[in-house]
């Protein structure tokens, strides 16, 4: 249990050290934390908050530096409350030009988010795992070349160029139309086995058979969970972690260890994970500020990581904001 002038010294040394990075003395937090103490009793502060574990000395001689402990206090009960800043706000009009494509739409937020926060920002769309097929279609480019689109009710789009071996007819194209109708659409993504779809052939016009075959690479693609990472050199400014950069990159691009995470907190919570609390070695220094966000009954994730000493007291609420903001764009596609 902390006292209220604990409190008080552990917020400043957390706040003052994300802004410098520097060790936090005494001498330097005296003035800034607007008591009638002495110097002597900041530092005996200090050192009882050292011993509770919430703070570090990096040298005998050095000011402290917030630890895993201090970090984690300091964003559950010392940081308050605050909305998303105004360079969050201007957002929308820049995401909303490309709420029409989710995949688009998630690398430009990504892309700003890691401008915004000097992180690496991270994001992945909703897998195919669950979704259900909404639509796909074969859409004329030339006389023998065509477009093959697919669409998940999780808003995934896929699509792919074909070079067809016959003429690309009205009525070939609505041949395939009525057969995806009657075999395709509105099945689980999962349900495209290569035995599943092996038993359709029989009921599909011979000529579009590579077309069924071109839809089942991108069925399988589509029941991938996808990765996207930007801003991954903005790290290097980060020095608590910029010598094991590609273990961490490495592991983020995997996706994985993203809902790892986040599992089990609410889905319209903020998780936010501080060195050790990852649980994984090649986190240790960092943290992580991950949200949850809905597409078309199925869930996402994006935030951002970089070194343990990020602005939480800033970020926390912009990523919370960007994720309800893509849901809003992504919904109107719906």
């Amino acid at each position: 249990m902390l006292s209220e002038r604990q409190k008080a010294i552990l917020a400043a040394v957390v706040e003052r050290y994300i802004r410098t990075g520097e060790p936090v003395g005494s001498s330097v937090l005296l003035p800034a934390l607007g008591m009638r103490i002495s110097s002597a009793t900041v530092r005996n502060e200090l050192a009882a908050l050292s011993a509770k574990g919430y703070l570090k000395q990096p040298h005998t001689s050095a000011g402290r530096v917030p630890s895993t402990n201090g970090y984690r206090y300091y964003v559950d009960q010392l940081m308050g409350r605050r909305e998303a800043d105004e360079s969050f706000r201007r957002l929308f009009t820049q995401l909303a030009l490309s709420s029409h494509d989710p995949a688009r739409l998630l690398e430009n937020a990504i892309t700003v988010l890691a401008d915004i926060t000097r992180c690496a920002a991270v994001s992945t769309l909703p897998s195919g795992e669950g979704a259900r097929l909404r639509r796909v279609e074969l859409v004329p480019l030339g006389e023998d070349t065509a477009l093959l689109v697919l669409l998940t009710d999780s808003g995934i789009i896929k699509n792919r160029s074909l070079r067809l071996d016959f003429p690309a007819t009205s009525a070939l194209l609505e041949s395939f139309g009525n057969f995806s109708a009657a075999a395709l659409c509105g099945r689980e993504m999962t349900d495209f086995s290569p035995a599943y779809l092996q038993g359709l052939t029989t009921s599909l016009n011979l000529e579009l058979l590579p077309v069924l075959a071109d839809f089942a690479e991108l069925a399988r693609e589509a029941a991938q969970t996808r990765v996207a990472v930007e801003g991954q050199m903005n790290l290097l400014q980060h020095k608590e972690i910029s010598g094991n950069l590609a273990e961490i990159l490495n592991l983020l691009r995997k996706g994985q260890k993203l809902h790892e995470l986040a599992r089990g907190d609410p889905d319209n919570a903020v998780s936010v994970r501080i060195g050790s609390e990852s649980g994984d070695p090649a986190l240790k220094n960092t943290g992580l500020i991950l949200a949850k966000y809905n597409m078309g009954g199925h869930q996402g994730m994006l935030g951002i990581v970089g070194g343990s000493r990020i602005d939480y007291a800033r970020l926390i609420p912009g990523i919370q904001y960007l994720a309800r903001l893509l849901e809003h764009l992504m919904s109107d596609e719906q």
